[in-house]
């Protein structure tokens, strides 16, 4: 502190030292919280879609099984980085944003009930559920109404929507979690239409009664 004194006065010698103490503690916060909610983000996306490329060849086969049951397309990877983006912007500028514990829990809890229900819904259709909508009927093909689609038509439009965002607030980005709630809820906003017309072609009056008494499960999708 004398040396610093000498070198470059009273005032800016207290403000260095206060800038040092700060750098220093606020690369030990920068750490923990980083370390905890990063590698919870990554286990997360690793187990997801890793087990959802072995469930896919466990029920379908390897051949008849592409990388596109990774689910890992362009639009995802660029999400995904402007979330780390949003991230690591966020945890300089506002670093308590990222200590609200519970907020971060709670989107850990998230990513955990949607990866159950998207599993949950794999497992329980087995060979009737796949990545790419059938526009054709193959003879394998049954409607499905028992376990957990007892509850809600889509099962694992439900989970992937709530594992998307859960990874969100999970980081505490609100932005993210905003935009990653409208754009997975657009587009299945989109597909499920799209997907049951064909399901009515297939399974006609059934799958109309069925329909009418069981929600989607996605909110505002009838």
């Amino acid at each position: 502190m004398p040396f610093l004194k000498c070198l470059y006065g009273d005032t800016k010698a207290h403000l260095l030292v206060s800038l040092l103490y700060s750098s220093k503690s606020f690369s030990e916060y920068f750490s923990y919280t980083a370390c905890r909610q990063l590698s919870q983000l990554f286990l997360a996306i690793l187990f997801f879609h890793s087990s959802e490329y072995i469930i896919a060849i466990t029920i379908h086969g390897r051949s008849n099984v592409t990388f596109s049951s990774l689910l890992i397309s362009r639009g995802y990877l660029l999400a995904m980085f402007g979330s780390l983006l949003e991230y690591f912007v966020e945890i300089v500028l506002f670093p308590g944003l990222k200590e609200i514990w519970w907020i971060s829990y709670l989107g850990l809890a998230m990513v955990v009930i949607g990866e159950i229900m998207r599993k949950a819904a794999i497992l329980t259709a087995r060979r009737a559920f796949t990545h790419l909508i059938r526009v054709y009927y193959v003879e394998d093909h049954k409607l499905v109404t028992h376990g957990i689609y007892r509850y809600m038509r889509h099962p694992g439009y439900s989970g992937f929507l709530i594992w998307g965002v859960g990874t969100q607030i999970m980081l505490c980005n609100p932005v993210s979690a905003i935009a990653f709630a409208l754009v997975i809820w657009l587009f299945f906003y989109k597909r499920i239409p799209y997907e049951e017309y064909f399901l009515r072609q297939f399974f006609g009056t059934d799958y109309e009664e069925y329909a009418r008494l069981v929600p989607s499960g996605v909110p505002f999708v009838k």
